[in-house]
């Protein structure tokens, strides 16, 4: 198909068909973590929104093991749905580090990995914009996904880069490796926050009112731009999901 617009499904009815089928026909996830989707979705429905998609789910594992990561960071753990889908994509000898802002949401976490198994994943419990820049890891990451609070995402970048410079000791992601920003299009508002966005008329509730102008659009978009202008970062934006920028760092 030579156009660029995404025009990719005519009705919602269609969009979900073809969703479950490709579900269907792309490497499956571990059954406890489809599992835990589902009970985090029924006992906890006003955040629940905060978790990745199965189906992204299974795009992250894809993306992980077709790196070969063995190291990942993840900014922003929630109750560890996709810490669990990492923990999976790295194998028992890799190494997953989450950054957690909720204590409570960390304790849930640890709960989940306890419950399933899961020894392989350490969570950091604090404001990600001091444990971020904090850490010095004997080895650097293969990748890190940030998906915490939208506010945080350009100075995550930024922190990212400036611990991460070649020949730099303890550095934070190594070469080639990949940076993940979850949610970088937020409803589409951050390319499109004009009226022809049906998403203006969603009631986000009443701390979000008018949320296409708030201040996680803007700070997304500065984002999304200074992953553009930046010398050291190849990136695709894809726009699937709440979009994903998706960046490999150069030396």
């Amino acid at each position: 198909m030579k156009e660029d617009t995404p025009i990719l499904y005519p009705n919602e009815r269609v969009g979900a068909r073809v969703g479950a089928y490709a579900q269907e026909h792309t490497t499956g996830i571990p059954r406890h973590i489809v599992e835990y989707h589902g009970y985090v979705c029924d006992t906890m429905p006003e955040t629940a929104n905060y978790m990745v998609s199965t189906s992204q789910a299974q795009a992250m594992s894809f993306l992980a093991k077709t790196l070969g990561a063995k190291r990942i960071l993840e900014v922003g753990v929630y109750v560890g749905l996709s810490s669990l889908v990492w923990s999976h994509a790295v194998g028992p000898e890799g190494r997953v580090t989450g950054l957690e802002f909720d204590p409570s949401f960390a304790n849930l976490a640890e709960e989940a990995f306890k419950k399933y198994g899961v020894k392989n994943v350490e969570v950091i419990v604090g404001d990600a914009l001091k444990t971020l820049p904090a850490l010095s890891p004997t080895a650097p990451y293969d990748m890190i996904f940030i998906d915490a609070q939208k506010s945080g995402y350009p100075e995550y970048l930024k922190s990212i880069l400036e611990s991460s410079l070649p020949g730099s000791q303890n550095r934070l992601l190594r070469p080639g490796g990949l940076i993940i920003g979850d949610n970088t299009l937020r409803c589409s508002f951050v390319a499109d926050d004009s009226e022809d966005n049906p998403w203006r008329q969603f009631d986000f509730g009443p701390r979000r009112s008018e949320y296409w102008k708030s201040d996680d659009i803007k700070t997304l978009r500065r984002y999304n731009e200074m992953v553009t202008e930046a010398d050291r970062l190849e990136n695709w934006l894809c726009p699937l999901w709440d979009g994903i920028n998706i960046s490999r760092l150069l030396d």
